[in-house]
């Protein structure tokens, strides 16, 4: 048996007993009075529904000491009120922290009542936590006249501060969408950001990556976004390694199963989601959300079940930057982006949504972006790990949103750390064709914090790919996106200073999309 697959099958034993500790009733304890403060990494809630949402904190005393937290089982009362003065609560009850779980508490509240505002918050011994604002969703049978919708991605600590999740709290959207890489596996353990970035400390183990977790949730800014509105998440790379692509990283590592297991784990402990505690190596991620009939939000998963990365460097893993006509891996027509099951359950949403927006939400740029000008159908230099190394799943994932007649299809991206706004066609070499469409609209947004290309050099991209309509490389920021009826706009938020984080933010640009017209729009 090889090393992967036994420390596989360690894995799953070991969440098994975790799930069993779970179920029993263990004895737990309530915190005694004055001890130190039980909630510094805040609340949050997510994965909204009509009648239900997902409302999570974690006990830790010291986000840079997990042993400050004695390891027994608390019990976490909670409660949420239709007011923030909570004079009209509504429910309330109570949960186990386990050590098992990193003292993480997920509670899936149920029997609310569709398109409301509600305040929560949790409390133990005589601590009470920061008080929460969430809502559910719509009713499936109502048409919302507005969504507003704030979209991130990649939030590197160590370069700059989270003066973008400042102005997310701010702006009071209904929804955050965060698209990946909430957190990056090095870095310098630190309370204070920006720092000397610094390759040390990577994770490789559940500990390591719960003190990754607690280390990014203790910054106010970040618990700040997490207050005022309930999130839909799904992952990218950097929570587990940089480029890895199903059970592969860079390194090729003999134990990147139990390491990827852990980190799955770790994620699922600090987040507001649900999951299946049972087991770690794998994770249901992918999740459809429903707005009423506004708009459907189709969350993608790009990196469990992808393929490895086609011709990567000699040794490697992970990612390069090919010629098309030098990487047969390519044009192999069995590689996915999504696997197969998950692109099967994509079709079966777009094919039955009745929603007036359906929108992607996933990891990287969709459209296909050039490094050097294209001359031939098999010219041009991709780089692998995006969808550009990926063009068959690209072409059948395209395919699925004509055949489906999914109405006004948006796709919402991150990763690649620049704003782009662009429009999807099945062949982008050959826009003025009559019989090649735009497809879809899709706006990329840039990173909370971590680091671009030169503007010059995605002037040079936008250039190279005329369906690409826009590019801005040289700012972080944030999207804020407003849905109706009638048209979607999106505003691409830059902040002046990422390493201050009392900086001020502007609207870089600002794209709108009619319903029934796929064509980027771009405002004055």
């Amino acid at each position: 048996m090889d090393n992967g697959r036994r420390l596989l099958l360690q894995t799953g034993a070991r969440v098994a007993g975790l799930a069993a500790l779970a179920a029993a009733a263990p004895r737990t304890f309530a915190a005694p009075r004055n001890a130190p403060y039980p909630f510094t990494l805040g609340v949050a809630s997510g994965a909204p529904l009509p009648d239900s949402v997902v409302l999570w904190t974690r006990i830790l005393h010291n986000p840079l000491d997990a042993t400050a937290t004695p390891p027994i089982a608390y019990t976490v009362r909670w409660e949420m009120a239709e007011d923030e003065a909570f004079r009209r609560v509504v429910v309330q009850g109570s949960a186990s922290a386990l050590p098992a779980l990193a003292h993480s508490v997920h509670v899936d509240v149920r029997g609310l009542r569709p398109d409301r505002w509600y305040w929560y918050r949790f409390l133990l011994g005589d601590a009470v936590s920061p008080v929460g604002r969430t809502r559910t969703a719509p009713a499936p049978d109502t048409l919302p006249q507005a969504l507003k919708l704030a979209v991130a991605s990649c939030q590197h600590w160590e370069f700059g501060t989270y003066g973008a999740h400042r102005h997310i709290a701010r702006a009071a959207p209904d929804l955050v969408a965060f698209l990946g890489d909430y957190i990056y596996e090095w870095g310098a353990y630190s309370l204070q950001h920006p720092e000397r970035a610094a390759r040390r400390d990577d994770s490789h183990t559940l500990a390591q990556y719960r003190a990754r977790y607690a280390q990014y949730k203790s910054d106010p800014d970040l618990q700040a976004a997490h207050l005022v509105a309930p999130w839909i998440m799904t992952w990218d790379d950097h929570e587990v390694a940089n480029d890895y692509g199903g059970l592969r990283d860079e390194l090729l590592s003999p134990d990147f199963a139990a390491r990827r297991a852990a980190a799955y784990q770790a994620y699922c402990e600090h987040q507001p989601i649900r999951f299946d505690m049972r087991r770690f190596d794998q994770v249901r991620m992918h999740g459809r959300y429903d707005w009423g009939r506004l708009a459907r939000f189709h969350v993608l998963d790009n990196r469990q079940y992808r393929s490895p990365q086609a011709c990567p460097r000699p040794g490697r893993g992970g990612s390069s930057s090919v010629y098309r006509n030098a990487c047969a891996m390519l044009a192999d027509d069995r590689r996915t982006m999504l696997g197969k099951e998950q692109e099967q359950w994509l079709k079966a949403g777009l094919r039955t949504s009745s929603a007036r927006w359906n929108v992607l939400a996933q990891q990287t740029l969709m459209a296909q972006s050039s490094q050097v000008e294209i001359h031939r159908v098999s010219d041009g230099r991709f780089w692998t790990d995006g969808w550009d190394g990926y063009p068959a799943a690209r072409q059948r994932l395209l395919d699925a949103l004509v055949s489906s007649r999914a109405a006004n299809p948006v796709v919402l991206s991150g990763d690649v750390h620049t704003f782009y706004a662009a429009e999807l066609r099945r062949d982008p070499t050959q826009p003025g064709r009559p019989r090649n469409p735009v497809v879809a609209t899709e706006f990329c947004g840039t990173s909370i914090t971590s680091n671009s290309r030169p503007q010059q050099r995605t002037a040079q991209y936008v250039a190279m790919n005329p369906h690409i309509k826009y590019g801005r490389s040289d700012r972080r920021g944030y999207m804020l996106c407003e849905l109706t009826p009638a048209r979607m706009t999106v505003l691409c938020q830059g902040l002046d200073d990422v390493r201050d984080r009392h900086s001020a933010v502007n609207t870089l640009a600002r794209f709108a999309v009619e319903a029934g017209a796929p064509r980027i729009i771009q405002d004055t």
